[in-house]
């Protein structure tokens, strides 16, 4: 049974390993900080790390990307995306108005990922403008830091598994300010997984390292996939961390490494002078609307 290190125990990155898995047995090893759950796999500690890379509405998160750019070497195997769907959590009846509604004005202080808060910030305004707003490191410590003080008026945005791990309730479902909300994942590890899913698609990611002093060279780099009528699905530059003013090229491409074309492209830019560097190249899957497994 393969190990897999990620984000604790009822995270969204939880919930969509279980979905992703489709009941496929594997072994979730659960840490706090992302920083732990790259090192697992880096170290051989598990056999790989489940990494959210994007998200609908944060877009690109950057830290996440420059661990798997600076930190490991870690190749991508797979990628898939799920729903990112937060709701107020609760201790059971602490916000009952005593009519089978809620009283959010007895809401002292709410908890909550910093992204989770953010992607709620229309609910917070409207439901709860007084309440004083701390962020932890996952939606899961925030869930269990409430269950552990009980009656001091404090809620936490977190996903229904959270709720569920926690055995506290949801006050108020579906609160992000979009409902087309979603997180992209990546697995990482050394090598391939069986995925009990069917895959929607190919993709490559390329770090691309421009020549110093080359002017157009971005612009030849893109034209060697542009020509070949290959796909790019993003394009995003970091910086180096060596010298101020010089950046990667993070680059996916909607086609594999076995491909034929794309493997002349990659040597056409090589031969620009550019260090190129394959991040992965693996199978993605879409989201189809289901109930994920509950564990």
């Amino acid at each position: 049974m393969k190990s897999i290190a990620v984000l604790p125990q009822g995270t969204t990155s939880h919930e969509a390993l279980l979905y992703l898995m489709k009941g496929e047995p594997c072994r979730p090893v659960f840490y706090k900080l992302i920083s732990d759950v790259f090192l697992a796999t880096a170290k051989g500690e598990t056999d790989y790390s489940v990494i959210p890379v994007e998200n609908t509405i944060e877009g690109s998160v950057s830290l996440h990307m420059d661990w798997l750019i600076h930190e490991v070497d870690l190749p991508m195997q797979a990628e898939w995306i799920y729903p990112s769907v937060q709701n107020l959590i609760a201790n059971p009846g602490e916000f009952a108005d005593g009519k089978g509604g809620v009283d959010y004005s007895g809401i002292v202080k709410i908890l909550s990922h910093p992204v989770a808060m953010a992607q709620c910030g229309h609910f917070i305004r409207s439901h709860a403008p007084s309440a004083e707003l701390e962020t932890v490191g996952s939606t899961s410590e925030a869930v269990e830091i409430v269950k552990n003080n009980p009656g001091k008026g404090w809620a936490a945005i977190g996903i229904e598994l959270g709720a569920k791990t926690f055995g506290l309730e949801i006050v108020a479902s579906k609160i992000t300010d979009h409902h087309n909300n979603f997180t992209r994942f990546v697995l990482a590890g050394p090598g391939k997984l069986d995925i009990p899913r069917v895959s929607t698609g190919s993709k490559t990611s390329v770090l691309v390292t421009l020549p110093e002093d080359f002017p157009g060279a971005l612009h030849q780099v893109l034209s060697a996939f542009a020509w070949r009528k290959l796909n790019l699905s993003r394009i995003e530059s970091r910086p180096t961390k060596k010298k101020l003013g010089t950046y990667y090229f993070y680059i996916d491409v909607l086609e594999p490494l076995e491909s034929v074309l794309l493997p002349a492209a990659i040597e056409e830019i090589k031969a620009l002078g550019c260090q190129v560097r394959i991040l992965g190249s693996y199978p993605t899957y879409t989201y189809e609307e289901e109930k994920a497994e509950v564990q």
